[in-house]
């Protein structure tokens, strides 16, 4: 039977693990902190945390002290596999008192010498975030005060596990972001250009881009786009498809021709995922420009002289969505001297409380044939009254007079 253990010591090891100074430390130093104090705590010789790939469905040493080695070689486990595996699987502590290969896939375990075994799921309400484990290199048998230590020991991991996971997939998704979206627009003959992004959401990133990039025809090809949901996820799909477009935009001197060759890429490689994509191409006199809407809200148009409208641009399905429909379609948009095309994704006119009209209405009431970098500013100035929760990218692209 394994010694009771008294008021006081109970005491201290609850100190010990929730101790106000670790919350003041970098995650990987907490964790590190974690496992040491609970090697002394619990007289263990080894720790380990390994936290959950959710894509992989795998289990990744992230954190040991005595079984360095496995953090080091990156090592893994399924779900369901192993002792690990079985921690992960069942969600419940799991001990073993004598350990054998046929219980631990673990090489690092065995080669250490490790007897006994007590694991533990990491938690955050419902989601698993992982397992924290500890061992010990003689005979022992773990009991119920061992388990609530060790489970005292996971919340404070779970919430680090939290914390290192989300600043893992911002600084990912940002710098993707970063790579992706123009950090400048390139300078382009006989027209103005002018962008802006906005995130919606906590993550700082989604799905919508803008894109510009001369043809060797002497075109000018305008995307914008909008990919649902938001996220490292969605960024990553964004990032595929802009590659994508820009390839197929070489091949095809029309933007519906580009949008089904890009809408066949999306049904068989990003399934299930629904895009929105507005393509244009504006002639080398920049008098016109040729769109193409795959599911995209229609440009306004402004011509000095007269009030903006939404380009006559029919909207055809978006992309990834099967439909029995015709071929996409291209429209001419003619462009005099001074017009002005402003492209933008559904952020900008959606709002919980009113339907899209109005906000298209309010966006045809402050748009003007001025210059792309004020108008810009205009319409991003009207968004601050009601927030958007949703992502924004706007794109003007202005004639010169």
């Amino acid at each position: 039977m394994p010694p009771r253990i008294n008021d006081d010591e109970r005491l201290r090891r609850l100190e010990a693990v929730t101790d106000a100074t670790l919350s003041r430390l970098e995650t990987s130093d907490l964790l590190d902190e974690l496992l040491d104090r609970v090697c002394d705590l619990l007289d263990v010789d080894t720790a380990a945390i390994l936290l959950m790939d959710p894509h992989a469905q795998q289990l990744v040493a992230t954190a040991a002290k005595g079984l360095e080695e496995e953090v080091r070689a990156g090592f893994r486990v399924a779900v369901g596999s192993g002792f690990a595996g079985r921690v992960a699987e069942t969600r419940r502590p799991v001990r073993i008192t004598d350990v054998t290969p046929d219980e631990v896939v673990n090489p690092f375990l065995l080669e250490k010498g490790v007897r006994s075994l007590l694991g533990v799921p990491v938690l955050a309400g419902r989601d698993l975030l992982g397992v924290l484990h500890i061992g010990s290199l003689t005979r022992r048998e773990f009991g119920d005060d061992d388990v609530k230590l060790l489970e005292l020991v996971a919340d404070r991991a779970a919430v680090a596990g939290r914390i290192r996971s989300a600043k893992l997939d911002r600084a990912a998704a940002l710098a993707l972001q970063r790579s992706l979206l123009p950090t400048r627009l390139p300078r382009v003959p006989g027209v103005e250009l002018a962008a802006r992004y906005v995130p919606g959401h906590a993550t700082g990133i989604g799905g919508d881009w803008y894109d510009v990039f001369p043809l060797p025809s002497g075109w000018l090809g305008v995307v914008i786009g909008d990919v649902s949901g938001h996220g490292l996820a969605s960024a990553v799909v964004m990032g595929r498809i802009r590659s994508a477009l820009r390839a197929y935009a070489l091949i095809c001197d029309d933007p519906a021709e580009a949008l089904t060759l890009l809408d066949r890429k999306v049904m068989h490689f990003e399934a299930g995922s629904l895009t929105t994509a507005l393509y244009a191409m504006v002639s080398p006199g920049r008098d016109r420009a040729v769109v193409s809407t795959a599911g995209h809200l229609r440009p306004v148009l402004a011509v000095p002289g007269r009030p903006p409208v939404l380009a006559a641009v029919p909207v055809d399905p978006p992309l990834g969505v099967a439909h029995p429909g015709g071929p996409r379609r291209s429209t001419a948009v003619p462009m005099p001297p001074g017009a002005l095309l402003l492209c933008y994704t559904d952020g900008l006119v959606e709002r919980r409380a009113q339907v899209i009209d109005e906000g298209l209405d309010r966006l045809l009431s402050i748009v003007r044939a001025d210059a792309a970098e004020e108008v810009c500013a205009t319409v991003m100035a009207d968004t601050i009254a009601d927030p958007p929760t949703d992502d924004v990218a706007v794109l003007a692209v202005r004639r010169r007079d």
